[in-house]
């Protein structure tokens, strides 16, 4: 998986990625999991409010970082 802070939160994105990913999945194949895991890429740094990041998406952190 592919994320934006991929060193800072890496152990707890790890256990967010069991919890929410692994676990509820489904899939019949390989292109399909691909396809599974870019939609939940997607979802994970545009769309999921993070509590490290106080509610914030990683995509809407970096963006500020970037403005600043």
């Amino acid at each position: 998986m592919v994320y934006i802070f991929d060193k800072i939160n890496t152990p707890i994105s790890h256990l967010t990625d069991k919890k929410e990913f692994y676990q509820l999945l489904t899939y019949t194949d390989d292109v399909n999991l691909n396809e599974k895991l870019q939609e939940w890429e997607q979802f994970y740094n545009f769309n999921r409010p993070h509590g490290s990041f106080k509610g914030k998406t990683p995509y809407e952190v970096l963006k500020c970082k970037l403005n600043n």
